[in-house]
């Protein structure tokens, strides 16, 4: 009987927008299940304190200058594991959106996304092998008033997750993406923190009506990296307490 591995040591990981979030949290967790992990970064010089607990793991971190959206900062070299985790989500009704918001939410949703993927499956597809997991996320299921254009994106990282595992999978590269709800972290503390919109947002996470937290994400993210996960590719999973069940 063989069992399944969930551990990733000797691996190789980059976290794209790693300085503080889920980004932070998934460095975190891949530096846990023993992988080394670089940290892409939209200002190098922070996220110390994020180097120094990869560390004290005992494994290696490398901060690297990374804004997604100047694809001369998208880096080349060993790589196992791609987390493609940056994102941004200006709001605002429809009828109101900016058009440098519009582009900026493309060239870091998805622009940033598959061109990081595609730097990162040129080095795969050498090495025969290698995950790339995408952050999609449940707004790219269901409708969010004020978020069309973020929903957009991240209905479009999903498809293009499918598209990317089918031409890259005859190379031992399997690309998944997992779906969030509502996560309680600094980026959505302040709209969590209203008491109306926080009832409407468990009330609509409908099977397990709390809000998510980092952990709750980083499970699927470091199953999806692992060898346990060998034969999963294309697939989005939803991470979010019953919201699309309903």
């Amino acid at each position: 009987m063989e069992y399944p591995r969930f551990d990733l040591t000797g691996q190789v990981s980059l976290v794209t927008g790693a300085a503080r979030g889920l980004g932070r949290a998934i460095a975190l967790a891949l530096a846990h299940a023993g992988s080394d992990v670089a940290l892409g970064l939209r200002d190098a010089n922070t996220a110390r304190d994020l180097a120094d607990e990869v560390q004290s793991m005992g494994r290696k971190s490398l901060s690297l200058q990374m804004d997604v959206t100047h694809l001369d900062q998208i880096c080349r070299g060993r790589l196992d594991i791609l987390v493609n985790n940056a994102g941004v989500a200006p709001e605002n009704l429809a009828e109101n959106y900016r058009e440098d918001d519009f582009d900026l939410t493309l060239a870091v949703n998805l622009k940033g996304t598959f061109f990081a993927s595609q730097a990162a499956g040129r080095v795969m597809i050498r090495q025969r092998n290698g995950r790339i997991i995408n952050l999609s996320s449940q707004a790219g299921f269901v409708a969010l008033p004020g978020e069309s254009v973020y929903c957009m994106t991240k209905a479009a990282i999903s498809h293009l997750t499918k598209c990317l595992a089918i031409e890259w999978g005859r190379y031992n590269i399997t690309v998944n993406a997992v779906a969030p709800t509502f996560i309680s972290t600094p980026g959505t503390d302040a709209a969590l923190a209203a008491p109306a919109f926080r009832a409407d947002v468990l009330e609509r996470i409908a099977g397990l009506h709390r809000i998510g937290a980092p952990v709750d994400v980083v499970g699927a993210v470091v199953f999806l990296a692992s060898p346990a996960a060998s034969l999963i590719t294309g697939h989005t999973i939803l991470i979010d307490g019953g919201w699309t069940a309903r």
